[in-house]
């Protein structure tokens, strides 16, 4: 590729990161106000089987998105990269901001639950359709030799969209009060993002087509039938199953451990304060952000198997003592109270229910609060909220971050392992499916496998009941690991552009 053809690579980067970030903030503002959405969309008399039903709903998103990769994966090889993500787009904002707007379950019911699905399975649909797009469009505009680097900065948009949507959140927090957020303020990341989405698709509508696809469809090697193509030919066929089973299943679950998981996990089993953990989130996300760069630019120079599979090693060996050393942070029997009796304070409701707060401090600085509420003098709903010190946010800050370093590696260089292994006429289709089953199916079931994991274990009383969720991740990491290590070429061969 010429040099003056890729003077507007940077032009080109900008649109589609910018694009793709905000598709991705939208899908994660679900996932981070996972534990509100839970008290506002689903009955309360049961908090865990409504958080886990709202994990369920957050993960039914991930579920269609190979659906999305098909169908949008199909235009997008037919009539072109620009228009089709310029059409997920649009459909994922319009269904972020409906979700801001369902009214709660006790105004309209079941109804609630089932308008959120819907809007979830449309953002899902969109964002199967994005990826592939986006990176797509940056691989077919980058240099050979450099399409690792070029297409890193696309991989950073995942992570950047989370980051934004954790800031937005905060900074909602900060402006309202807990009971007007809690009323309705959290509403209010959800329709931030349609102004997002209206200057996105702006810079969008004024790009080019990709050159290699506007040149194919110039000499007419365009696909008639990329999905026969893509999956009825066996020989392609292969190179699919082989970016599932020996790349993007591994890399999907390392990601949403990382990421998701290590967020649920330190607000629903460590009882860490939400805005702490948005917080120390953000810092080790921001931090870790830059090293999608480093190991998509070291992926030109030294392969991409490599530095996957390596990632998804270390994960495998580390999860277990990161997360029992995250625990052990909060754990409050391993702190001692200070001896004075606790605070404790109860407000009575009109309906004749009543709350009562627990506040116990101890000697290192961290504050619990305990609230139960009563209905009928019978304790129908207990919660507890742990204010960490400074000292353990910083360590749980690093904790986060290592997870984040294995994510870097397994996701910085996949856009371009998977952009190189099919060509160009079917590339959309081809690569977008096993990219969505490996992270849509395998990894944004992750979430609530795992803590079904967790909550089972605790209930069959196992006293590390909090490291059962992390078997999934780990095996199926494992399973990728010797697939990649056995059957992947670590050879860059960029045949097809």
């Amino acid at each position: 590729m010429s040099k003056t053809s890729t003077k507007g690579i940077w032009k080109v980067i900008s649109a589609s990161s910018m694009g793709t970030m905000i598709e991705w903030y939208d899908f994660y503002i679900f996932g981070s106000l996972a534990v509100v959405i839970s008290t506002k969309f689903f009955p309360n008399d049961n908090p865990t089987a409504a958080f886990l039903s709202t994990l369920a709903t957050f993960a039914a998103g991930f579920v269609v998105r190979p659906f999305g990769a098909l169908f949008f994966g199909r235009l997008g090889d037919i009539i072109g990269r620009k228009y089709t993500f310029m059409a997920t787009l649009l459909l994922m904002g319009g269904s972020t901001f409906l979700i801001g707007c369902i009214p709660s379950y006790e105004t309209i019911g079941f109804l609630a639950p089932l308008l959120v699905l819907i809007l979830r399975l449309l953002q899902g649909l969109a964002l199967g359709g994005e990826y592939g797009g986006a990176a797509t469009y940056v691989a077919e505009h980058a240099p050979a030799g450099e399409k690792g680097y070029w297409t890193s900065w696309i991989q950073t948009t995942a992570t950047v969209g989370l980051f934004i949507s954790l800031m937005v959140i905060l900074a909602t927090k900060s402006v309202l009060s807990a009971e007007a957020f809690d009323l309705w303020g959290w509403r209010v990341p959800f329709w931030v993002s349609i102004a997002m989405v209206g200057v996105s698709y702006l810079i969008r509508k004024n790009m080019d087509e990709s050159p290699v696809f506007a040149k194919a469809k110039k000499e007419g090697t365009t696909s008639t039938n990329p999905l026969k193509e893509s999956f009825g030919n066996r020989y392609n066929l292969k190179f699919v199953l082989l970016a599932l089973f020996g790349a993007t299943m591994g890399q999907g679950v390392v990601w949403y451990t990382g990421q998701f998981y290590a967020m649920s996990f330190m607000k629903t089993v460590m009882n860490v304060d939400s805005s702490q953990v948005d917080e120390l989130l953000g810092i080790a996300l921001l931090i870790g952000t830059p090293f999608f760069i480093v190991f998509g630019w070291l992926s030109d120079k030294i392969g991409r198997k490599y530095i996957m599979m390596f990632g998804m090693l270390l994960a495998i060996l580390s999860y277990r003592p990161i997360y029992k050393a995250m625990y052990n942070t909060t754990d409050i029997s391993q702190k001692t109270e200070i001896a004075e009796n606790p605070r404790e304070t109860t407000e009575k409701k009109a309906d004749g229910s009543s709350i009562t707060t627990i506040q116990k401090k101890y000697t290192d600085g961290t504050t619990v609060m305990e609230k139960k509420t009563y209905m009928e003098k019978k304790d129908v709903q207990t919660s507890v909220s742990i204010q960490i010190t400074p000292n353990d946010k910083w360590t749980l800050i690093f904790l986060v971050f290592i997870q984040v370093l294995f994510v870097t590696m397994v996701y910085g260089p996949i856009a371009a392992f998977l952009v190189e292994m099919f060509p160009t006429k079917i590339r959309y289709t081809s690569m977008s499916l096993p990219y969505h089953v490996g992270n849509g199916i395998f990894g944004g079931l992750l979430p609530a496998i795992s803590t079904y994991f967790v909550s089972h274990a605790k209930t069959a009383g196992k006293a590390d009941f909090y490291l059962d969720g992390l078997w999934y991740p780990i095996i199926i990491a494992g399973i990728c690991f010797v697939i990649g290590m056995i059957y992947i070429d670590n050879k860059n061969k960029i045949t097809h552009l």
